[in-house]
This record gives C-alpha cells, structure tokens and sequence, in this order.
C-alpha cells in the first residue's frame, strides 16, 4: 500500500478475529511530521537562550561609558584647573608681598596622582641654612668640670680629681675690650671649678664666672681675649637680641645648642605656647614653650625665631615617656635687665668680696612657701657673732627676700650677690618677719657690707 494513500480500517470477523491476536492500526506520514514539528518547537522553547550575546552588550556599555568619562575627565583637566590654579597663584603671590620674604624653593605640584607638565606651581619651603649661619658662629658650647675629693684606701689619704659634670650651651651676647661675655643658664655653671668653651671652629678656651642669678636660672660668663687666636676671636658673632613680648603661637622658632655634648645642632618647630609656668630645682619660671626638639646639653643655647633673633634661653625639656615636643624656653625681653647687670658685674678677688654673716640658712621653696603662708626666699637659721647681718638688726627667723635690687630665692643668690658686691659697700636688705599674728610684714634693713677674708680669718682662729 502506497504511503501517501489514505488510511484504512481492517475489520475482521467474529472467525477471523478467533484467529488474530490484536487488531493493527496504522498512521499517516503526514501526521507523523506534525508531531515531530510540534515536538521540535516545544524542545526551542524549554532550550535555555546563550550567555555571548549578553557579555558583548555589558562590554560595549562599559566601553562607552570609559570614553565619556575619559572625554570629561580631559575636559576638565584641561580648561577648568588651569585657570583655577592661575586664580589661586595670584592670590598667594599678592599675600607673600604683604608679609615678610622668606627663603622659597620651587617644586612641581603632583595633582591627583598625576605629574601636571603644563602648570607647575611654586610654593613656599622653608630652608633655615641662612639663619643657621649667621647665628652659629654666635652660639658656643659649655664643659663643666667639678672637683671630686674621695678616699684612698691603700694610701690613707684623700685623693682630689676633676671629672667632667656635664655639658650645657651659651650665646655670646656682647664683648668689651678685654673679653667675651656669654650668656647661659645658672644650672649650666653651678657647682663647676673649671669651665672650658668651645667655639664653632671647635677652638677651646677657659672661662670665669661673671655672674649668676640663680631665681632666674641664668648666668655670665666670661673669656678673655688673651685666651683666643686671631682667627677665632675674627670668627665668633655677638647674637642679635628680639623682643619676646611679640612672639606669637605658632611662629616659626629654631634652636641651637650642643645637644647631648656632640657638638652644635639644630631643630626646628613652632613656638606651642606663652607664659608656662614651670617649676626647676625649685625656683618657679614663667616660660615660652615649643616642640624644637631640646634635649640635654641644649641648656643655654638659643631659641631664634625666623630672623635669626634670639626671642628666648633654651632652659628644659618636659622628660616623660607619654610627652613628645615639650621644651621650654626664658623669653629674653624678661630677663635683659638681668643678663645687663650680669654682664657688667666687675670681677672680684676674696679680699675685695663682701660679707653679711649668715651662719646657716634654710632656702624657702614655691612648695614650701604655698603649703606653710610663708613668703619665698632664705630663711635664717643662724647667725655669725658680731656680723654685719647681727648689727643691722637681722634676727633668726627673718626671712631674706631681696638685697639690693635683686630677689633672693636660696641661698646661692646671696653668695652670688656677695661675690660681686665689695667690702664696706652699704646695701639695702629686706627680710620678711613674723608677727605675733603669724602674718609676715617685710622690714627695710641698711647694712654695710664686711670683709670675706676678715671673716674667714675670725672663723679659723
């Protein structure tokens, strides 16, 4: 039977069908491609879709997406920063003619990680070399050596030797015919038997003592010129001298001094603070505080500000294992009329030195003064026989608070005075005496001055 015939339909007989197992059906080829059509159709619509089509669409995106930032980008770069960057050097070039020049370096300005070729931009770098040469030759190092007298065993006798107690710094801040005279703090010299100064070609000459005011905690010193070579003596510079009472939080301040006993050094920082009241060895100071770094051996050395002025006397640093940058400083306007008189005390041998004749004294401390009312300065324990001290009316128990124009604060500022001061010179001393009230009045008392040698002649016999 042809295939593309119509279908037919077997029937069979109840004899026939006695003898057939199961009818047979047959179907048309036409029908058949139906199917398959059908079946072929619901196969692409189950068939999941492919995934290339849709990266190539995220990629194009991307693509253009870069370009039109890019094009921005080139845009901006290009017309817009120039011309903000050329607005903004106008402005900083009138404010720099306003102000005081400063040294200035010219560097190229690294904009968004990008070097920018086409504008560079000069801005202001702060370089100290001119300042520090002009200052250093003006800023001296001190060695303070001190005699030490100890026993020994195999000879039986005391043995004296001189050993270096420590180092500090100084300022040459004037000279007279016949010496230098350096500036430096009190605790810099105190207790020395020999001071040696090193200048900055590193020539070293032997000083005296001119003169010490131990409540400010400064001190002059002196170098004779006999002591010093032609070409040092050519070399070293007195420092010129600003005014502290200008100085402002947050200059500019750079310190000089012989850090650590290695030789002159220089920091640099910014002034961090006025007027701090620290208490040293005992004695209360009003201080300018900065984070120049100081550190041991800077004692006495300069603080300048950015004109190469001295504005204070490097004095300490705040010593603690939670504190960074805290050093202080004696603003130099406080104390000029100390370091005046200091400068001009004359020299004087033990025969020509004064003598009040205090036998033992007690030093009165801020401590000691706030928690017991008592006012600061030396209180007298004992008295020599017959003394200047004992004629003018000074009784145990007064407390000595000025001789003369100085303020006495412990007993190392009387023998100071003593040192400069000449025998027979008649000096007004104030002490401040108890009352039955247990309040103290301050009392004027004129004395006239004995002899050192005289006394300690009295004291032997």
């Amino acid at each position: 039977m042809d295939e593309n015939s119509a279908p037919q339909t077997v029937v069979t007989t109840p004899s026939e069908a006695q003898n057939t197992v199961a009818p047979v059906y047959y179907t048309d080829a036409y029908i058949q491609r139906i199917d398959a059509m059908a079946m072929e159709r619901e196969a692409l619509r189950t068939k999941k879709p492919p995934v290339w089509p849709k990266i190539l669409g995220l990629v194009m995106l991307a693509i253009l997406t870069g370009v039109i930032a890019g094009g921005t980008y080139f845009a901006i770069e290009r017309y817009v920063l120039p011309e903000r960057t050329t607005q903004r050097e106008t402005v900083d070039t009138k404010s720099e003619k306003k102000t005081n020049p400063t040294p200035t370096g010219t560097v190229t300005l690294v904009q968004s990680g990008k070097l920018n070729e086409n504008q560079p931009v000069e801005v202001t770098a702060v370089d100290v070399s001119p300042v520090v040469d002009s200052v250093m030759p003006a800023v001296v190092a001190i060695n303070n050596y001190a005699t030490q007298t100890s026993y020994d065993f195999w000879s039986g006798k005391s043995v004296t030797s001189e050993q270096l107690q420590g180092s500090g710094s100084g300022i040459i801040i004037g000279q007279n015919q016949d010496e230098v005279l350096i500036v430096t703090n009190n605790h810099v010299v105190s207790g020395s038997s020999r001071l040696n100064i090193v200048f900055c070609d590193h020539t070293v000459a032997e000083a005296r003592i001119k003169g010490t005011a131990a409540s400010s905690d400064l001190a002059v010193v002196a170098v004779p010129f006999s002591e010093l070579s032609a070409d040092t003596a050519a070399m070293i510079r007195v420092a010129r001298i600003g005014n502290s009472d200008e100085v402002k939080v947050g200059e500019m301040a750079i310190a000089i001094g012989n850090a650590l006993g290695y030789g002159q050094s220089v920091t640099v920082g910014y002034i961090s603070a006025l007027d701090r009241e620290i208490t040293i060895d005992g004695k209360e100071l009003h201080l300018i505080q900065t984070d120049a770094a100081i550190n041991p051996g800077n004692s006495g050395g300069a603080l300048l500000n950015k004109f190469g002025e001295v504005i204070a006397i490097n004095s300490a640093k705040y010593s603690d294992y939670s504190v960074e940058g805290m050093g202080f400083a004696i603003p130099i306007s406080n104390v000029r009329e100390i370091i005046d008189e200091l400068s001009n005390r004359e020299q004087l041998t033990d025969e020509e030195k004064g003598f009040l004749g205090i036998a033992d004294a007690r030093d009165i401390t801020e401590n000691y003064a706030s928690a017991l009312g008592m006012p600061r300065g030396v209180c007298v324990q004992a008295l020599i026989e017959d003394s200047p001290a004992v004629e003018a009316g000074i009784l145990v128990g007064d407390i000595i608070v000025k001789i003369g124009k100085e303020t006495v604060t412990c007993m190392e500022d009387v023998r100071s005075i003593m040192g400069y001061t000449r025998a027979g010179t008649e000096v007004t001393v104030i002490v401040a005496r108890r009352t039955r009230g247990g309040e103290y009045e301050e009392i004027e008392l004129s004395v006239t001055l004995g002899s050192y040698v005289d006394a300690k002649k009295q004291s032997e016999e």
